[in-house]
């Protein structure tokens, strides 16, 4: 072939990129191209986007070509630049969301047009959403994790690729300005294919042997890896190959078989961020106030308030509040899921779209829990997981010379904790 594009979008990474290695071994020139979508670019991941945007062109670089960037609708500029670059295929990483799943098929129905090839190829998970069924459901997708985890555990993963030695551009081709780096970029983690796979090594060499005592220890740091999942500054198959087999390693690729899990629902239920996937037959309660504390961090719940105000100062928070969080405003406030899918998919630098709303369906009880009116007592998790107060204090600032005791209590101090409410919303808790 003479010239491919390859359309990057939630695959921002040289290393283990099917369709780029593929597109390098199969045709004379390779025109890596990304588009900036303003209609999807959410403010509080457009930093680390950015910063992976300038790492990708960097290793493009580096392997003799670059990264074409340019801004508006990826279908239409996709099949611009095959013309002017004299392509004759355009191929994509796939992808499950309803945003995704539009554009693949505007992009296919285009290229017929053009008289361009069109090929998806694999990469944005493990094992692909519709690779593994159960066998006599009926279903297309499992609906319950554990069987889909020894599927997923049985079946043989694709092999891991390096990256590219050389690409070429063709002649004529402009790479396209990228937009500047903030001096203070939003969040903890900074964006990037580089940074990720450093954080990869740290954590294979460090973190990992004792992931499955500390995962739940919620003033601790995990891998930290899932921002550069979500944006594929590292490969889900690379770091399943990095881990699996090692000590804590069963642990952590668990979770990652979740991360497929989810992603092989949406693929056959798109509607999950808009629709119960179970109808649980609740009415949600319409409650500003209480939605705007639960948003703020003013609830009166430590363990509530300091996940909540972690996720506006740095874009993250622990699994485990997320959990927490999640518990406390459908169970206990009674508010509708959606309205806590939107907060942290606004907030969230990490925020994907299938592990969001899967998650968040799951502690709804409108989801893949096969207990849907399972309730996380946030006071007992707060005890268990927190026994000290350290990652309350952390960011409940209020609360820093309170003891031990009453910590996640603040309502049981004498004359109460200044600037603090006085009881939890949703009156007390007990463990």
């Amino acid at each position: 072939m003479e010239a491919v594009v390859v359309l990057f979008n939630r695959d921002l990474r040289v290393h283990d990129h099917p369709a780029l290695a593929e597109a390098c071994a199969s045709a004379r020139h390779v025109v890596p191209l990304f588009v900036l979508d303003p209609a999807i670019e959410a403010r509080h991941r457009r930093d680390f986007l950015h910063a992976c945007l300038h790492d990708l062109r960097s290793s493009l670089r580096a392997l003799g070509g670059n990264l074409a960037v340019r801004h508006g609708d990826p279908v239409a500029q996709a099949v611009r630049l095959a013309t002017e670059a004299g392509a004759s295929a355009i191929w994509a990483s796939e992808d499950v969301s309803s945003l995704a799943r539009r554009r693949e098929r505007r992009l296919a129905a285009e290229c017929e047009t053009h008289r361009l090839e069109f090929r998806l190829f694999p990469g944005v998970t493990v094992v692909p959403p519709g690779a593994l069924t159960p066998g006599s459901s009926g279903s297309n997708h499992y609906r319950v994790f554990s069987p889909y985890w020894r599927a997923w555990s049985g079946t043989a993963h694709r092999p891991v690729l390096g990256a590219p030695h050389r690409l070429r551009l063709p002649p004529g081709v402009e790479p396209g300005e990228l937009p500047e780096l903030p001096p203070e970029p939003y969040g903890i983690v900074r964006g990037g294919e580089s940074e990720g796979r450093r954080r990869l090594d740290h954590w294979v060499r460090h973190g990992l042997a004792s992931y499955g005592e500390d995962r739940d220890r919620m003033a601790g740091r995990t891998s930290m890896l899932s921002a550069y999942l979500h944006f594929g500054c590292v490969s889900p198959s690379e770091v399943v190959d990095r881990t699996a087999g090692r000590p804590g390693g069963e642990e952590y690729v668990r979770q990652l078989c979740w991360r497929d899990f989810h992603y092989q629902v949406v693929s056959d239920f798109p509607e999950m961020g808009r629709r119960d996937y179970r109808d649980r037959d609740v009415e949600w309660r319409r409650d500003e106030e209480a939605e705007a504390a639960w948003r703020e961090g003013t609830t009166g719940v430590p363990i509530v308030d300091a996940g909540m105000r972690q996720l506006r100062a740095e874009g993250w928070m622990h699994n485990r509040v997320r959990l927490i969080t999640g518990s406390y405003l459908t169970k206990r406030l009674g508010i509708d899921w959606r309205a806590g899918l939107a907060h942290f998919g606004e907030w969230l630098v990490d925020g994907d779209m299938a592990n969001n709303s899967g998650n968040w369906q799951w502690v709804a009880g409108t989801g893949n829990d096969t207990r849907p009116y399972r309730t996380l007592n946030p006071l007992r998790q707060a005890k268990k997981f927190d026994p000290e107060g350290e990652y309350v204090r952390r960011y409940v600032p209020e609360l820093a010379s309170l003891p031990d005791n009453l910590v996640h209590e603040p309502w049981k101090a004498r004359g109460g904790v200044p600037g603090y409410p006085a009881s939890p919303l949703g009156g007390e808790l007990t463990a």
